[in-house]
């Protein structure tokens, strides 16, 4: 079974208190931060390790591009996502061609170090005023995002990586960082419709899996979206009919911190309709929401099918040669 919660680790390599974490049955996956790597041997020793203790663990990070990229020495520089739609509004095809290239390359390079799959694309628009994801974002305009996106995904798929849709339904039109606050979106349901455009768009396409913001939209639901059965139940799965994983963001965010203790917040994702829920940077709060979720009557089945078909397709493809040389022949400005 792949247990329904994703941690983290405090070094490079997992100390006693990490590996009896990793070991709990409730622990399905572990994220990787910059702190845990320094070189590309190093990382494959460290996934190699924890594939050896656990082989059904999945193996995240957060590796977008731009200033969201855990590994650097050592990995090709991706460029931020923003960089692919201002070559979009000059050189449309070029965009489209330099994002299925970011995508085989992204895609590969983890793959061969051991890391399953990493939370990318960020399918937010960027209306101009959330600082937190400003260039994460493709473009301002939905259908440009989508398109993009899409790209990207197909050259995660092309090297046999999954891709992960973030922050559902849209963390764009907000201010405040969900990292430090609970932001508010007051926008209305119609008003909203724009931001939910590339998800609906991608889970057509067949995406595999979607993070939530810790984001309260006011004037539609009582519950910030992580938390919320309306968006993830009745929008999510019942009206878009996304079938993929739902991860939830970060529970030792602020944002999520309303929900009370680590266990009830993870109680409370699952119960939404989560299928693994993250906690990070807090090893204490770690070991209380295990202890939490013990006490707990969880029902995991449903997400155990769903969370299988995170595996990589094959252990990596080819060397993308064409798409790396292409990466290195081209800039922001296509």
């Amino acid at each position: 079974m792949i247990g329904p919660v994703m941690l983290d680790l405090a070094g490079l390599m997992p100390d006693s208190g990490d590996w009896d974490r990793i070991l709990h049955p409730l622990v399905g996956g572990v994220i990787l931060f910059s702190r845990n790597y320094a070189s590309p041997q190093q990382l494959t020793t460290l996934t190699a390790a924890l594939h050896a203790r656990k082989p059904e663990l999945l193996i995240a990070v957060d590796h977008e591009g731009g200033r969201v990229q855990r590994f650097q020495e050592g990995f090709t520089r991706l460029p931020a996502m923003g960089d692919l739609g201002r070559c979009y509004d000059r050189h449309p095809e070029d965009a489209l061609h330099w994002a299925r290239a970011v995508g085989q390359v992204l895609a590969w390079e983890l793959l061969q170090r051991g890391v399953d799959f990493s939370f990318t694309p960020v399918l937010d628009v960027d209306h101009g005023q959330c600082a937190v994801i400003g260039t994460r974002a493709f473009h301002r305009d939905p259908s440009v995002v989508a398109q993009l996106a899409a790209a990207l995904c197909e050259g995660l798929r092309d090297s046999g990586m999954i891709a992960v849709g973030k922050h559902f339904p849209g963390h764009g039109g907000v201010q405040a960082d969900s990292h430090l606050d609970l932001p508010v979106d007051e926008r209305s349901w119609e008003d909203l419709q724009p931001d939910l455009r590339p998800f609906e768009q991608l889970i057509a396409q067949g995406l595999e899996a979607i993070m939530p913001a810790h984001i309260l939209y006011s004037r539609v639901d009582s519950q910030p979206a992580g938390y919320s059965s309306f968006w993830l139940g009745q929008v999510l799965r019942h009206d878009l009919q996304f079938d993929g994983v739902i991860f939830s963001d970060d529970l030792s965010m602020q944002g999520a911190l309303g929900k009370g203790s680590p266990g009830q917040r993870a109680q409370a994702a699952l119960a939404a309709g989560c299928d693994m829920v993250l906690l990070c940077n807090d090893a204490s709060a770690a070991d209380q929401l295990l202890q939490e979720l013990e006490q707990g009557p969880l029902d995991f089945s449903a997400a155990q099918q769903r969370l299988q078909r995170l595996r990589p397709r094959q252990p990596w493809a080819s060397y993308p040669g064409a798409a790396y040389e292409w990466l290195q022949a081209h800039g922001a400005d296509g």
